[in-house]
């Protein structure tokens, strides 16, 4: 009787990790780079948000947030997010658990490279010295401090004075508090992953952070971001054969050039999506575009009824190459993109102005026409995705949406299911 009493607490135990589940039936065909945005997910990189976030919410415009929100709450709902992708049988990665698992020396690297000592004022002061005993400080961190310091990205400013140690210094921080938007420091394409160039100085720090995850994982990037160019994986959708890449206020020309001309796509046609906006709510092409199933897409009203003399409108450029060749060369320009949609055959579900506020477009597809999205979007909305027969999981992120992103931004999804493809 002990024996089976001791089973039930452990399958319990599992059910409640998301490693069993009784509710759904899982079949992961052979898992690989994401060929489409709507293939069911199989692995996903994910940050639950800690100390690094306080800085931001206590100005939320200068932490690139929209408004304050409660930082344990915001660490409850994205744990909550967790459990819910794990019961659909999805294996999640965390950064926190990466970093407490790779080598200290690594650490060290990445904690060296951020905590400054700033002796700009103390000008007898002897710059290797200073050097040598940070040095020493970092070898004698514990892991945990270590993360804490890449984390929260410290200077120490150093003023001399007569009393105590001689020291007197000031604090000053520059944490990492976007780095819960794990879908921006990189793009997943059907080739592997592309590291970034974030288009806000602030966040240039964690792309360093997710490259360690790559490799950690034994996922070696295949190309970075240099230079001028400018790339944010909110902006990035594989599409069975094609790729979508957004053009705006957060990926420039030169970003995607360097995708393009490095082969780092695995796409013969590459649709580039312009932005003409340039708005904040809207930074993304996930934030007013998203995609459910091969045939089905959404889009928020704004953009979709807009008309050519006005901002909302989107146009695309097509570039396309032949197989087997290198280069691509454009093949279309200023298209209309919501008449491109229609003529590969997509059906758009209109996004209204209220729920899209709510972030309701920022949902993650997780297999052909499930999603895991916002909950509390209109009645209007529910019914539209119901009779589209649309799988909706809801979920609470109420605090997390305060950050102006959602459970799309806040994934990195790094295999899906090979089969399904277009």
């Amino acid at each position: 009787m002990k024996k089976y009493i001791f089973l039930f607490v452990l399958v319990a135990f599992l059910c409640s990790l998301g490693y069993i589940g009784f509710n759904k039936s899982y079949h992961h065909g052979e898992m690989a780079y994401p060929k489409a945005e709507w293939s069911r997910a199989g692995e996903i990189l994910m940050h639950t948000p800690g100390v690094e976030l306080f800085n931001g919410v206590i100005h939320p415009s200068a932490g690139l947030f929209e408004n304050y929100f409660d930082v344990n709450k915001a660490a409850s709902e994205h744990r909550e997010y967790i459990n819910l992708l794990k019961k659909n049988g999805i294996r999640i990665y965390t950064v926190e658990n990466i970093l407490d698992e790779i080598g200290i020396d690594t650490l060290r690297l990445l904690a060296i490279k951020v905590l400054k000592y700033d002796i700009s004022a103390m000008p007898d002061e002897d710059p290797q010295a200073s050097r040598s005993y940070k040095d020493k400080v970092i070898q004698d961190m514990s892991r945990q401090d270590l993360i804490r310091c890449i984390l929260l990205q410290p200077t120490v400013k150093l003023y001399r004075t007569d009393n105590n140690t001689g020291y007197e210094a000031q604090y000053i921080q520059n944490p990492l508090m976007n780095l819960y938007f794990t879908r921006d420091q990189s793009i997943t394409t059907p080739k592997g992953h592309v590291i970034c160039q974030m288009n806000s100085t602030q966040r240039a720090p964690e792309t360093d952070i997710i490259e360690v995850c790559y490799q950690h994982l034994g996922l070696q990037p295949i190309l970075r971001i240099e230079g001028e160019g400018r790339l944010e994986g909110g902006d990035y959708f594989p599409a069975g054969n094609i790729s979508l890449i957004g053009c705006g206020m957060r990926t420039n020309r030169e970003g995607i050039r360097q995708v393009m001309e490095n082969d780092a796509l695995g796409h013969d046609t590459v649709v580039v999506v312009c932005d003409h906006k340039f708005w904040q709510m809207q930074m993304h092409l996930d934030t007013y575009f998203n995609i459910i199933d091969q045939d089905l897409c959404t889009m928020v009203r704004s953009r979709l009824e807009a008309q050519p003399d006005q901002p909302e409108y989107v146009t695309c450029d097509i570039y396309a190459r032949h197989q087997g060749e290198k280069e691509y060369m454009l093949i279309a320009e200023n298209k209309p993109f919501v008449t491109f949609l229609y003529e590969r055959g997509m059906q758009i579900i209109p996004i209204d102005s209220v729920d899209e506020m709510h972030y309701a477009n920022n949902y993650l597809t997780i297999a052909p026409r499930h999603i895991m999205a916002v909950g509390g979007q209109s009645h209007a909305l529910q019914q539209k995705l119901k009779d589209a027969g649309v799988e909706v999981e809801w979920v609470t992120l109420e605090s997390l949406i305060d950050g102006y992103g959602a459970a799309h931004c806040m994934t990195q999804v790094l295999k899906r299911d090979k089969s399904i493809q277009r």
